[in-house]
């Protein structure tokens, strides 16, 4: 009886296991395929040779906001830009949220920000946030040349919505690309993100 128990709960677990499962640093990172607001098919692996950034962002959420209004997240971005960095913005919201915002709104209220992502890709079914395991926005990820995932986490290390906090706070993204460029290992390749819990569609 026993037995017939463990077998019956192994599916389970393996299961609940797979669900979890997300990117691991140090390991290759998900070849994700998007459509970006444009309507133009973007693979992670055309990218393959670069640094790329991945940002999962949501404009409904005040972490998010904070960032962008503030100019932070715009002159991270275009830093990345200046040293030949591939920066795609992921928008994993699904649309049934009211946070959700179709491309052509998404692409205006970034380029109102005056941001310079790469890319913005939409991911309304949530198979790149899964496959990476993004649980907020921002949730900042990067990838080195050969495909492997460096850095997961937070974009800096002052966990908070208030702007004055973001000249006090140390910018992860900006500082393990730089360690990353010169080519040393990362001084913190995995923290803690922090912001607003992606708008995920329920699965099938």
């Amino acid at each position: 009886m026993l037995l017939r128990r463990t077998l019956i709960a192994l599916p389970l677990l393996l299961a609940a296991a797979g669900a979890q499962a997300a990117a691991t640093v140090g390991q290759p990172a998900p070849d994700i395929t998007l459509k970006d607001t444009t309507g133009k098919t973007v693979r992670l692996s055309d990218f393959k040779g670069k640094h790329v950034v991945l940002e999962w962002t949501n404009p409904g959420c005040p972490f998010v906001r904070k960032h962008y209004d503030s100019g932070n997240m715009p002159a991270t971005q275009k830093d990345a830009a200046g040293k030949d960095v591939v920066w795609l913005a992921v928008n994993s919201t699904e649309k049934a949220s009211g946070d959700y915002l179709e491309p052509a709104r998404l692409t205006s209220w970034l380029k109102e920000r005056q941001s310079a992502p790469t890319a913005i890709l939409m991911d309304e079914e949530g198979t790149a946030g899964r496959a990476y395991g993004a649980r907020t926005t921002p949730h900042m990820y990067i990838v080195n040349p050969q495909g492997q995932l460096i850095y997961a986490g937070g974009i800096d290390s002052i966990p908070s919505s208030k702007v004055d906090d973001i000249q006090r706070a140390t910018n992860y993204v900006k500082t393990g690309l730089a360690e990353a460029l010169a080519g040393k290992p990362l001084t913190a390749s995995t923290t803690r993100p922090y912001g607003c819990s992606i708008k995920y569609k329920d699965p099938a």
